[in-house]
């Protein structure tokens, strides 16, 4: 993967808005292949970062380049944000939004061609909203609409696709055909950046960026998700001592001691360790971490 030119190269970048810092001085880089998460709490930088990225967000010290140029370069990246907004009622259909993609290319006057309306139709076909092409946006779901917008930005020519938090609060059925687009992506030689609160779907990822405040860690998910890095991110470090695999959650029964005869048995009721983490959590497949849907994490052995 790093044999290539990189796509993004940052060095001492700060961001903000105004006045106010949201991510300190960074290095860290970014590969131009493959799928690259970007991790860590509520405002520690992760969507800001993705706008400098797109070129939406000028930097406010430290230099950043996109692919050897600055950021924001037509035809370089694709940016999906997250739950765009649009006035209820407004009259565009499915169709109309996914062709909105091809405005970079042709503008707001010229006539699409043939090529472009297969582009259009193959970017609906792959997020399955092809039946909705005619349907209105505010007659969607949240799901549904989330796909009309990965559908867009797939349409639009680009070399990265950048993705802000694009599975989350979806059903199952829109996160797993967003999920399957985003890796599908480094099989056509593009890459995807997106930013997620969800452990799992970082460690699918090729490459990592952990976030808090400012870039604490970046590379391959293993060497990134480690405990320690995440409780740097997270400062979690006192919140429960490492000694037991029981995890005490506070919705959950209480617990029983481990030698009592349904544990030692391994008939653990909900929220005994980690067999069966407690609704609402999911347990990563290494490290011992625990995530709830509300984005605190508990550490467990």
């Amino acid at each position: 993967m790093n044999a290539t030119p990189p796509f993004a190269l940052g060095t001492g970048v700060t961001l903000g808005y105004g006045h106010q810092v949201a991510l300190a001085a960074s290095d860290f880089t970014i590969p131009a292949q493959g799928v690259t998460a970007i991790i860590g709490p509520n405002g520690s930088g992760k969507s800001t970062l993705l706008n400098a990225l797109a070129g939406i967000l000028p930097v406010m010290g430290g230099t950043l380049s996109v692919l050897g140029g600055p950021p924001g370069r037509r035809g370089v990246t694709s940016y999906v944000m997250q739950s765009p907004a649009f006035p209820t009622g407004t009259p565009i259909t499915v169709g109309e939004a996914v062709a909105m993609g091809l405005y970079s290319d042709l503008g707001w006057f010229r006539r699409p061609r043939a090529r472009d309306r297969a582009r259009v139709q193959e970017a609906m076909e792959r997020l399955d909203v092809t039946a909705l092409a005619g349907r209105h946006l505010d007659e969607l779901s949240g799901g549904q609409r989330q796909r009309v917008y990965v559908a867009q930005g797939i349409t639009q020519r680009h070399q990265m696709l950048l993705l802000d938090e694009p599975l989350t609060g979806l059903d199952l059925v829109s996160m797993r055909t967003i999920d399957a687009i985003i890796h599908a992506e480094r099989e056509r030689g593009h890459g995807v950046v997106l930013t997620t609160h969800d452990l799992d779907e970082a460690r699918a990822a090729d490459w990592v960026l952990l976030t808090g405040g400012r870039v604490l860690a970046a590379g391959p998910p293993d060497e990134v998700l480690t405990r320690e890095h995440v409780e740097k991110a997270y400062g979690l470090g006192a919140l429960h001592p490492a000694t037991t695999d029981l995890l005490d959650d506070p919705a959950c029964p209480p617990h029983r001691p481990d030698s009592t005869p349904d544990m030692a048995h391994g008939n653990r009721p909900r929220g005994y360790g980690p067999r069966q983490p407690p609704q609402g959590m999911r347990r990563s497949p290494s490290r011992g971490l625990m995530l709830p849907w509300c984005g605190v994490f508990t550490l467990v052995r």
